[in-house]
């Protein structure tokens, strides 16, 4: 990314109300959104809420009336005085559930036809940097009738970046794709993210992408925006929606402290706990000491005591206060806990939170059963 620009003008705007008459409902996409313009921004939410609408829209394929999209203080689209910049002229990168890629190019020819939309001058992103940073290097001969679905699509990312993009825009890239092959994929995904410091609005309605990729989360329904910020404070949030069901969870950043080669664990200190103990987590064992990493913990993994247990075959024991109790399903609650300045999650019977005397501010211990290393 062109580094030139302020640190204040490094934001995405979308400004609009764009309405579609046609459909069933008379669906409206009703935004003013100002997101970050770093990291992967991550547009969730169920099928039909406007998520796709959103980045054809920054795109410029869903030209809306009276709308305002800008990337970097630079408006793509705009009526006070009145602007109006053609997708192909817009320096953005797009990225769809199916990779159309051309039938009759080679992967080569593919991506190099991305290259061809930037003036030699005006790249940021050279051909080999693409194929290294998506690992296509042995690909490059190829025809996309000779690829797999996996392949394919690293194939459309490096297309997408030689066009050396302000903007990232991926629509559910992982979609099409079976368990297998978005194994293949996410980490080439988690790649980008870290070796570019081009912006990334991501389409999901997959919760473990979302977990595992974004920085920020904008929550949509409907064609609007319930909520969005950071993504570890909207997973976990106790007024809305991911904070509640069995696939609820709470997003950790950890930092790798040291191995035990005896009992083959990692441990990992949390920067949001820094007076506690490192996590001890099984099956991480690669991960050299001072590697940042992600983790997710589910919160039908985490049980709460009121004293440290005695004998317990639990390793990572917490302790935490509680933030929140709510209703989650018939004979079910969600407690909401703070650990340092961030935040768990327990779903625990009702019960059990009736004879812990559960309330807000009390302190009590987190028994963490699981832990998954995301990356």
């Amino acid at each position: 990314m062109n580094a030139s620009h302020p640190a204040d003008q490094l934001t995405i705007e979308v400004r609009c109300r764009l309405s579609f008459a046609g459909t069933p409902a008379g669906f409206t996409l009703d935004l003013n959104e100002t997101w970050p313009g770093r990291g992967v921004t991550a547009l969730f939410g169920p099928s039909g809420c406007g998520k796709t609408t959103t980045l054809r829209t920054v795109a410029g394929l869903h030209r809306a009336p009276f709308a305002h999209v800008a990337v970097h203080g630079q408006v793509w689209q705009g009526d006070a005085p009145v602007t109006w910049v053609l997708p192909h002229q817009r320096a953005l990168g797009y990225v769809f559930q199916q990779p159309s890629l051309f039938a009759h190019l080679s992967v080569r020819g593919n991506v190099e036809f991305g290259m061809q939309r930037v003036p030699a001058a005006q790249r940021r992103v050279a051909l080999d940097q693409a194929v290294e940073l998506l690992g296509i290097g042995g690909l490059m001969d190829r025809r996309p009738d000779k690829l797999s679905g996996g392949e394919a699509q690293r194939v459309a990312m490096a297309r997408a970046l030689a066009a050396s993009p302000r903007l990232l825009l991926l629509d559910e890239p992982l979609a099409a794709l079976d368990a297998a092959r978005k194994a293949e994929v996410l980490p080439w995904l988690e790649h980008l993210h870290r070796e570019l410091d081009i912006p990334v609005l991501y389409v999901s309605h997959a919760i473990d992408e979302v977990a595992r990729l974004a920085d920020h989360l904008v929550l949509m329904d409907a064609g609007r925006v319930l909520a969005s910020g950071p993504a570890a404070d909207i997973l976990t949030r106790p007024q809305l929606p991911l904070a509640h069901g069995d696939s609820a969870g709470a997003l950790l950043e950890g930092v790798v402290h040291s191995q035990d080669a005896a009992f083959h664990l990692t441990r990992v200190s949390l920067p949001a706990n820094p007076q506690g103990a490192p996590l001890e987590l099984g099956g991480a064992s690669a991960l050299a000491p001072g590697t940042r990493v992600r983790l997710r913990v589910q919160a039908r993994d985490v049980s709460l005591c009121l004293s440290p247990p005695q004998g317990s075959s639990i390793l990572n024991i917490l302790p935490t206060q509680v933030l929140a109790v709510h209703d989650d399903g018939p004979g079910l609650v969600m407690v909401t806990l703070a650990l340092g300045h961030t935040r768990l999650l327990a779903r625990i019977t009702a019960k059990s939170a009736q004879q812990l005397g559960l309330q807000i501010g009390l302190n009590v211990m987190a028994q963490i059963k699981g832990v998954a290393v995301l990356k």
